[in-house]
This record gives structure tokens, sequence and C-alpha cells, in this order.
């Protein structure tokens, strides 16, 4: 489902990497739940074999550079910005860069780290954020870096020193292609593909692509593949990258929470590709790569893959939760809610459900809509200001299959834990 990982985690940024082992690991910045900054002194590593990226081994922390333990010796204490990773050779590279455009290189004998012995990037240090790393079928490695303007360049065998002559400029730009930040090289079918962040709809909202014939291009624009728009009410980007995993392919992509630029979230979605090599646009699901949810099982809150209006995802109390981490939707400056909704997509009706039950606090009322009709099939009155309650009301009109559903809300303060549906 989305998000992949568990609650307490936030790793946005993330290039999935299918390693020798058999596993997919996840390489990504940490963002700190509360902190106004993005990303953190620190990576983990995330993998897992489940084909439905449900189930994931926690490895810990990889790499830190914190002031005292500065895994970036020349830039002690400088937070930690999106990485790649790649294996070669019996080692895995992990690809660093920095709040202040560092470029460095870490390895490790096994995927998931811990990454030592980092070195700076010769020829991209210095220069610019989001590191890319690609090898060819040829044994060619290359490297790719930069913000609104992607420069790449071949790798020598160091894996560390970009080879004199080969620096190009002007890869992908933001007026041509919508480049904002965030590349990401891939192959397939004799095509190159590169992922990117595209400001192109008026915010980093966007994931797209553009396909070449060689590595460091001419390439042309592709299209949008998921565009996170309405994950929060400040969403601002998005960075992510596209691999395939026991013959399916998967777009990885973040989503923002707690009504803020960070706290972002890895998220994943099945795509398609044409026969032209093109490769469709997809929604954002609470699904993911899982089976729709039941309809009839408790359904989280904070599984909303689209929200609007002023409603958001935000940790419940402490008070509320005990020791396990809970979170809730909620709305943004306690006033009134008319209109604003939540989605969750896929939901399975089976062959129909009789009533509807919500958790809820506010005052007001709560809307439950499907796809294909306009017309609420479920109504809740709320009345409960301080603490949670369950609510339960007939469903009418036919409820079955497969739906897309909306929460909607008409009142006051209103918070909502989870709902699910009765047959």
């Amino acid at each position: 489902m989305n998000p992949l990982l568990p609650k307490q985690y936030f790793v946005p940024d993330v290039e999935a990497r299918a390693m020798p082992d058999g596993r997919l690991y996840l390489y990504g910045s940490f963002d700190i739940s509360g902190s106004p900054d993005y990303c953190s002194h620190e990576y983990h590593v995330f993998s897992t074999d489940d084909p439905t990226l449900s189930r994931w081994t926690d490895h810990g922390i990889s790499f830190q550079n914190t002031p005292e333990s500065p895994g970036i010796p020349w830039k002690p204490g400088v937070r930690l910005y999106a990485p790649d990773a790649i294996y070669r050779d019996g080692k895995y590279y992990l690809y660093i860069c920095g709040a202040d455009s560092f470029e460095a290189v870490a390895v490790s004998d096994r995927p998931e780290g811990p990454f030592t012995d980092a070195r700076p990037i010769s020829g991209a240090d210095g220069d610019s954020i989001d590191p890319s790393v690609f090898i060819d079928d040829d044994g060619q490695a290359y490297y790719l870096w930069g913000q609104f303007s992607l420069r790449g360049a071949k790798l020598c065998d160091d894996m560390c020193t970009l080879e004199p002559g080969s620096i190009r400029s002007g890869i992908l730009t933001e007026q041509e292609h919508g480049f904002h930040e965030g590349a990401s090289l891939r192959k397939r079918n004799g095509k190159y593909y590169i992922i990117y962040t595209d400001i192109s709809r008026g915010k980093a909202t966007c994931m797209s692509y553009a396909m070449a014939d060689h590595p460091l291009g001419p390439y042309t624009r592709g299209g949008v593949i998921v565009d996170n728009m309405y994950c929060d009410p400040s969403t601002w980007n998005n960075h992510g990258s596209i691999e395939e995993y026991k013959g399916q392919w998967y777009v990885f992509y973040h989503r923002s929470s707690q009504n803020g630029n960070t706290c972002r979230r890895v998220c994943a979605e099945p795509i398609t590709f044409n026969e032209d090599g093109t490769i469709n646009e997809v929604p954002m699901t609470s699904q993911g790569a899982a089976a729709p949810f039941s309809a009839f099982e408790a359904i989280d809150a904070s599984w909303a893959c689209r929200m609007k209006g002023n409603c958001y995802i935000l940790p419940a109390p402490a008070a509320e939760t005990g020791t396990t981490p809970n979170e809730i939707l909620t709305e943004c400056g306690g006033g009134n809610w008319c209109g604003d909704w939540a989605e969750y997509r896929t939901i399975d009706f089976g062959t129909g459900a009789r009533s509807c039950s919500i958790c809820a606090r506010g005052t007001g009322r709560i809307l439950v809509k499907i796809s294909g009709s306009d017309v609420p099939v479920c109504e809740c009155s709320i009345d409960s200001p301080d603490a949670f309650t369950t609510y339960t009301a007939a469903v009418t009109g036919e409820c079955t299959g497969l739906h897309t559903v909306w929460i909607v809300f008409e009142g006051r303060s209103m918070s909502l834990d989870s709902f699910r549906f009765h047959q």
C-alpha cells in the first residue's frame, strides 16, 4: 500500500534498485517529522523481496554526516540530500550530495551498507545536487547531476572521477523539458530514459521522463508519469525513479504530509509502456502495487492518496495512540470544512455493502461518495468535538465491485481516524 514504509519513516527522493541478491532496495533522503528542513544528516536503506512491495526490512542507518560522525570529512555536519546507488564488481557505491552542493561516493561490501570512505566526485563536487549513476551494457558508467539544467559525463573506472572531455551540459533544461531537479537514468529495450522532477504544471510535483538513443542525449521530452498534486495542501516537489522488479515496472515517488514541504514519504505505482516505448501517466493510489483494499476492513484515514481543501495527514496526539504510531486526517486553521475531501483508490466492495462506520470527531456531516455516482452513498452526522467516536449509517444505492471512494467533509474542526463498510 502507499506509503510503502511504516508511518514513522519519512523517506523521499528514492532510487529503487534491484540488486544481485534478488531484493529490491530503496535509497533515499531521510526527513524528520516536524522539522522545517529538507532531509537530515543520515540515510536509511530498506529492502524487500515481496512482489506487492508490502513488507520491508529496515536496515538502519547506512551513512551519516553529523559534526560528531562526519561521513563527508570535507563537509562535516552538512545535511544529506538525494542519493543514488549501484553495484559493480562486488562493491556497492552510494552516491551522495548535500545541502551546499557537495557530490561524493562511499563504498560498501553490502547493498544496505554501512557505506564508508567517502570521496568527492572529481568534476562535479561543489557544482550542484542530485546525483544519478548508470552502467551501460558495455560496462561504461555514466554520471548525471544538476538542478534546472542537467549535466552528465562518463564515469571513470574508479567510480569517482569524471572522464575529461566527456562532460555535457544542458542535457535537460527547464525551458525545453520542464526540468527542475532529480534526474534518474534507466535503459529499456535499447532506449534511455531520464526520469526527473518536472515543473511544467506550475509546481515541481510531476515525475516526468525524456527519451534518447544515447545516455548523454539528445533527449526528447516524453510526458508526465505521476503527479503528486493534492497529496498535501503545501506540497511542492516530487523526486524518484523507475525500476523493474519481478517482471513489473514501477514508478517510485514521494508525497508530502503534515501540511508542509517536508515530511515526505515514498510511494509506488505500477506503470506500463506502449509499443513505441512511451510511458502512460498513472494516478496516485492508496493501494500501490498491492491488491485493492477490502471495503469490509478498517481503512486508515492516512491512506488517502489525494486531498482537496484544507485537510492533511498529521500524527495523532500521543495521548490518543499510546505507544502505537497513528495518523489522522485533520484540517488546518480550525475552520469550516465545506466540501473538502479525501480520496481512497481503490476499494473492493465485492457483492455489496449495506452500511458504513466512520470514526471521527468534530461537528458536522461526513458524506461518502464512490466513483460512477454524484450522489452520496452514505451520510453521517458527527457531533463529538473532543473525542473520536464511531458513527454508523446505511448505504443507499448499488455499491459493488471496485471503486474510488471520496470522504467529503461538511462541518467544523473535524478529524477522521478510519472508516469501513459492512455487508
